[in-house]
């Protein structure tokens, strides 16, 4: 007996030991990064015969997989901006604001909703961002070729108010959509200075990752037209689509993940705004919203796009059919970083990523 206690006594020595010498695992995310890409249903990324091989046979393995994440709307622009204030589309927003109107607002509903039409929020119309500025927490938007035109703004790029949205079509060399930037349509962003600290060129983000203090809590990514998979072919010539979209993944992801706010406590999100050919599908109870009874323009949804989530605190090659959407994202950082739910994503039956995502929490 003696010698049998000394054995459990020598073990327990040898497994604290190794206990000491590992990284300690985080119990909280402290760094969130989301890159959005376009337009592509799940099947067609995730199938068998998908030309994302970074994407799904890469990346997918280092995390977890979402199979019933889903869009909220139709077109692009709404989803965006469901991300960042949980606000529901309008017509505007659903033809993607080709006219880069104000928000006439006619009156309010809940959640949080305003009742209007138009495309740039009022003031008072809150944000992810706003929220985090708050709380002494940091936030950028990294807008590949935002700062790439010849006559426009560097940082905080945006139509002139109540103008045509020249952005729409790419050029060669400046490939920029300012409506999946979501910063700028919301006056309490670009009427402050801080939208042109904030709302940067892709660029920046190297230098930024250097360094765990340099790198925001909350960093929004945006690849160009032909990075996001949305044209095809480029207006650079290149292919575009799902091909080019997954070179641009395998150049920018590795530098978050090697990053060392990535490895002390990230969680990289990699998604798409909508289901392109899937106007109906939706989840999470989604219904019609105050100033558009169809979301999805023929349906409730954005449709099934899929994601993938990789972090210290995700078990590698896992998976999770809980639906989730674009609301459920902004409900997830808001419960990451302690802040009120703001518009849809405060509806008490929206699923925020929970115990089935994050599988090596403890």
């Amino acid at each position: 007996m003696v010698a049998g206690a000394a054995a459990i006594a020598a073990l327990l020595l040898v497994i604290s030991a190794l206990a000491a010498c590992a990284p300690p695992r985080p119990r909280t995310v402290g760094h969130v990064f989301v890159i959005n890409l376009e337009n592509k249903g799940f099947d067609e990324t995730f199938g068998p015969g998908s030309p994302a091989p970074y994407l799904t046979r890469s990346l997918r393995p280092l995390g977890a997989q979402l199979s019933q994440y889903y869009g909220v709307a139709h077109e692009s622009l709404g989803n965006y901006i469901a991300q960042i204030s949980g606000q529901g589309p309008n017509p505007q927003t659903q033809a993607d604001c080709q006219l880069y109107t104000d928000f006439v607002r006619v009156g309010g509903t809940a959640p949080q909703q305003a009742v209007g039409q138009g495309c740039v929020y009022p003031p008072d119309v809150q944000t992810v961002a706003g929220q985090l500025d708050a709380k002494g927490l940091s936030w950028k938007g990294y807008m590949e070729d935002m700062g790439n035109s010849p006559t426009d703004a560097r940082t905080c790029r945006h139509p002139e108010l109540n103008g045509r949205d020249e952005t729409q079509s790419a050029k060669p060399g400046d490939q920029y959509a300012a409506r999946h930037n979501p910063f700028v349509y919301f006056h309490s962003i670009i009427d402050s200075p801080a939208c042109a600290e904030r709302v940067v060129p892709l660029d920046e983000l190297d230098a930024d990752l250097a360094d765990v203090s340099t790198t925001p809590n909350l960093s929004y990514i945006t690849p160009n037209l032909c990075n996001d998979g949305h044209d095809a072919p480029c207006a650079d010539g290149r292919p575009g689509g799902l091909l080019s979209a997954d070179l641009w993944l395998g150049e920018w992801v590795p530098k978050i993940l090697a990053s060392p706010a990535f490895r002390q406590d990230g969680l990289l999100v990699v998604t798409f705004d909508e289901s392109e050919g899937d106007d109906a599908s939706a989840c999470c109870g989604e219904g019609p919203a105050p100033n558009s009874p169809l979301p999805g323009i023929t349906g409730m949804g954005g449709g099934r796009v899929g994601a993938v989530l990789v972090s210290p605190l995700i078990r590698a090659g896992t998976s999770s059919a809980t639906p989730y959407n674009h609301y459920s994202l902004l409900c997830s950082i808001e419960e990451i970083f302690g802040l009120p739910k703001l518009g849809y994503a405060a509806r008490s039956e929206l699923p925020c990523f929970g115990t089935d995502v994050y599988t090596a929490r403890g």
